[in-house]
């Protein structure tokens, strides 16, 4: 990490974060958390209006941010994403790649309709590529940074039927951080990932259904769904000095449903 971010007692003070898929969910609840430990926040996503709803939560907590504008799969978005965090806050120390999609849900693999299939790969996998090489390309030359990318208990870690195309994008997000993070902890960058299960996130609603009706159709060993806010200490913890040493790790947060 850049000799800007000194760690001190609020975990983020005088680093800048950037967060993709920052308008809502567990993208909103990570911005939100970075703020209260004193990180500057880019907030990035396709929804303008989402965005500036995150932007207003954290400037009323007391916080820095500023939304801009992407879609993570294009890759000269991503290279003008860093480049507008860095100039508005003067460098980059963390990044979470976050934006994702599901599609598909419910379809067989021999069924999974080949748009979907497309899209899924253009922004879970194709998407964190983009973000990872405009990331790296500027932490290397400078001083090093942390990059945290949101993949999914489904995938590497479990199975479900009717969620193939899902579950290969999000497997892919784990194979490509380990690769990410062999490949560059030399040049100063620390790469892991958190994938997370069911949580009080609006991805994990179907169309239609209350937060109660959700919490009764998801279950887990832990009994209840894991909230965003607990999924946002997951990815401030691999992104604090405490973590220092944890590289190319799949940290699994969702209630023991993979144990």
């Amino acid at each position: 990490m850049s000799a800007r971010f000194t760690g001190t007692a609020s975990r983020f003070t005088g680093a800048t974060a950037l967060v993709t898929g920052g308008g809502s969910g567990l993208g909103r609840a990570v911005a939100l958390a970075f703020a209260a430990e004193g990180a500057s926040v880019a907030v990035s996503g396709r929804t303008v209006a989402t965005l500036d709803e995150t932007v207003a939560l954290i400037e009323k907590a007391g916080g820095t941010a500023a939304a801009f504008p992407a879609d993570v799969s294009r890759a000269d978005d991503m290279r003008a994403l860093v480049e507008r965090t860095v100039a508005r806050f003067g460098g980059l120390d963390v990044a979470v790649n976050n934006a994702g999609v599901l599609r598909g849900g419910g379809s067989t693999v021999g069924d999974l309709d080949a748009a979907d299939w497309r899209t899924l790969l253009d922004v879970n996998v194709t998407g964190v590529l983009h973000a990872l090489q405009a990331e790296i390309a500027h932490m290397r030359a400078h001083g090093g940074g942390v990059i945290v990318n949101v993949g999914s208990n489904l995938g590497a870690h479990v199975r479900v039927p009717g969620t193939g195309g899902y579950a290969v994008s999000k497997a892919a997000v784990s194979a490509l951080t380990r690769a990410a993070a062999l490949d560059h902890i030399g040049d100063g960058v620390r790469i892991n990932a958190v994938s997370p299960g069911a949580s009080e996130a609006p991805m994990s609603l179907l169309p239609g259904e209350t937060p109660e009706e959700r919490a009764a159709r998801l279950t887990s060993p832990l009994g209840r769904l894991t909230s965003a806010e607990e999924v946002a200490a997951a990815v401030l913890y691999l992104a604090s000095p405490a973590a220092g040493s944890v590289v190319g790790a799949d940290l699994v947060v969702d209630g023991g449903v993979a144990a």
